[in-house]
């Protein structure tokens, strides 16, 4: 299941980020976690050292590669100049999984808290002044649309703040998005912005309610988010622990967050898998996205890559194993 955690800058996203994933590794279960945020603070709440970051290639700096890779032997893309980060896969495109094998993890994985840590990377001096977070956000989309996740796999993704990830069609790539809003008006004002946005296009979207002290504060959540709202955090001195560079074994987590995380897994998991929609919202957003830029930016007619005899999900990755 892929999991995206979204909110306000300084709502606790990151750090409830890399408690979901701690929690989920600790099963022994195959975890990924993408730190798709400008900021970058993914690795460092996970625990890695600080020098890590340094040596894992990042995502977006590799866009290329990534696009040679998982291209394949696709002949409806000519090449990977003319591949954008909404492309499709179809019959002969590199379809990727959790396993050992999958080449993206090898090439850009470090281990962190028991899952594989990935990221989009930071800005470079190159890219002041020229170009958008997008342009790096964009490898992870790539890598979502060509992922099959099966029954009990996890993908959880740092996502930038604020509604900014509408920008592209990254933000339907997920089965359950949980946002963390803090009890005030600009926390849940977040909250409104995605829901708007995501109405039309089958989101899930749970509230998660991140530094909350007392009842009132719930009410004032509820009030604002209503059924939405999921759970809540309190004043957790491990969560404090964590947001001060620290990194307490989870054993010390206090007992009611505990049950608040495996709620939010058991939630995830309730969710039903549809390859044949996220399909059709892969190929919907492609098109969209061809139509606007990137057919004048590829010089090519980016329609003509999809492919309609092709539902992304477990058989066509079997198709591909067994070729």
């Amino acid at each position: 299941m892929r999991i995206a955690f979204a909110g306000k800058g300084g709502s606790g996203k990151t750090t409830l980020s890399a408690l979901f994933t701690r929690y989920l590794a600790d099963t022994g279960l195959p975890v990924v976690a993408i730190d798709a945020d400008i900021n970058q603070n993914l690795g460092a709440a996970l625990g890695i050292e600080a020098d890590a970051p340094a040596r894992v290639p990042p995502l977006g700096a590799h866009i290329r590669e990534i696009k040679e890779l998982l291209r394949g032997d696709n002949p409806r893309i000519g090449s990977a100049d003319e591949m954008v980060k909404t492309t499709p896969p179809g019959r002969g495109s590199r379809l990727l999984d959790l396993s050992p094998a999958n080449p993206i993890h090898q090439r850009f994985g470090h281990r962190a808290a028991g899952a594989t840590l990935m990221a989009t990377g930071p800005f470079e001096e190159s890219d002041l002044g020229v170009a958008c977070y997008h342009s790096k956000i964009g490898a992870a989309e790539l890598y979502l649309n060509h992922l099959v996740d099966g029954a009990g796999e996890y993908v959880v993704v740092d996502m930038t703040a604020g509604a900014d990830s509408f920008a592209s069609g990254l933000f339907t790539r997920f089965d359950v998005t949980f946002l963390v809003a803090e009890p005030t008006v600009r926390g849940v004002g977040v909250y409104r912005q995605y829901a708007d946005y995501a109405r039309d296009h089958g989101v899930a979207i749970k509230v998660i309610g991140n530094k909350v002290c007392d009842a009132e504060d719930v009410e004032f959540l509820r009030e604002h988010v209503g059924d939405a709202l999921a759970a809540c955090f309190g004043q957790s001195r491990f969560v404090r622990a964590m947001e001060k560079g620290q990194h307490p074994p989870l054993e010390h987590l206090e007992e009611e967050n505990v049950k608040t995380l495996a709620w939010m897994r058991d939630t995830v998991d309730a969710r039903p898998k549809d390859w044949a929609a996220f399909t059709r919202q892969t190929v919907e957003f492609h098109l969209r996205n061809a139509r606007a830029w990137a057919d004048k930016a590829t010089g090519a007619d980016l329609s003509a890559q999809v492919d309609p005899e092709f539902v992304m999900g477990p058989e066509e990755l079997e198709k591909q194993a067994s070729a």
